[in-house]
């Protein structure tokens, strides 16, 4: 019975120890761990700097560099939403009009005056009339016609003789009268013509070419604009000339170049207005400077002074009187 006691314990002290040496043998030394914050960093020997420090004689000659790589720049978002609808704005049609429905026509021409405050947005630097016009032609979008006068073109205005993108352009800049001297001697040999800089903001006016026609179908009177023409005053020999068209531009064609760019408002920055809008809905003043007549007189032909606005108001009222006179009102 003693043995048996005796062999029970032996058993029981030769399972702790045996328990005891695999613990420690199986235990792991632990490990350093990096956080996902920080950046990875490698050693770059340079033979010329040491790393101080207490192990300085170990890393010798050893340099931090990081090897992370920049991300490519991302601009924030300059407000609180993005302006996308003037982007994909789509033309809105005319109704259809047929030559039968037509019970009057007159067609008028017009200058618009970008100094007047009403249209004084035509010609934002935040967004220029003449800059989008210009920049459609150089792309390709709208082509310009020859405003130049023919025996089949009286006028000049019926977009018979497209120009070329660098014509238009040309006739934009200004030009000076440049001296040309001999190489050798320094003598005056001649003078010729250079085209200067386009500069936007000598555009002060543009003229439109418009049809007031009365709809019988529709029982309506409305202005459609067939073409607008930026306005330039050439010089010869020193004097300043009237305003003459530098180009010609067919309206319907040029509407959806127009319906993707934004007209800058002065009261509000959200009206999402296009300059298309500004033409069809009538967001301008303007004076007439001439109507269709059998001699094809402008105003100027036949009055001076102050005497063309009231000719131009006087115009303008017969117009509207037309349409008032169709319609009898009950007392």
């Amino acid at each position: 019975m003693k043995t048996r006691f005796l062999l029970i314990i032996l058993c029981l002290a030769c399972s702790a120890s045996f328990a005891q040496q695999r613990k420690k043998s199986t235990k792991k030394k632990a490990k350093p761990t990096t956080t996902a914050n920080q950046n990875p960093v490698t050693l770059r020997v340079n033979p010329d700097k040491q790393v101080a420090g207490a192990n300085g004689a170990a890393n010798a000659g050893l340099q931090p560099v990081d090897t992370t790589k920049r991300k490519p720049f991302d601009r924030p978002l300059d407000g609180y939403y993005k302006k996308n609808n003037i982007l994909s704005a789509k033309v809105t049609p005319y109704a259809n009009l047929r030559e039968a429905d037509v019970m009057f026509a007159k067609r008028v021409w017009r200058e618009i005056d970008l100094r007047e405050k009403m249209n004084q947005y035509l010609a934002s630097p935040k967004g220029r009339l003449i800059d989008v016009l210009m920049a459609a032609i150089d792309a390709g979008e709208l082509t310009a016609y020859d405003p130049t006068a023919t025996k089949d073109d009286p006028g000049g205005d019926a977009f018979s003789r497209p120009l070329a993108a660098g014509q238009a352009r040309a006739r934009m800049a200004d030009s000076a009268v440049v001296d040309q001297f001999d190489k050798n001697t320094g003598d005056k040999i001649g003078s010729k013509i250079m085209a200067g800089e386009f500069n936007p903001d000598s555009v002060v006016k543009f003229r439109i070419k418009e049809d007031w026609v009365f709809d019988k179908q529709r029982s309506i009177f409305e202005p459609r604009i067939v073409g607008i023409a930026p306005l330039y005053k050439p010089k010869a020999g020193g004097l300043d000339l009237d305003y003459q068209p530098a180009f010609w531009i067919n309206f319907q064609e040029a509407r959806q170049v127009l319906a993707v760019h934004e007209a800058v408002s002065r009261n509000n920055d959200a009206t999402g207005l296009s300059f298309d809008d500004c033409f069809v809905k009538r967001l301008f003043t303007s004076y007439i400077i001439k109507q269709s007549n059998d001699k094809d007189e402008r105003i100027r032909d036949y009055a001076q002074g102050i005497d063309k606005l009231y000719e131009s108001d006087r115009i303008k009222k017969t117009l509207m009187d037309y349409e008032f006179n169709l319609w009898k009102y009950g007392e």
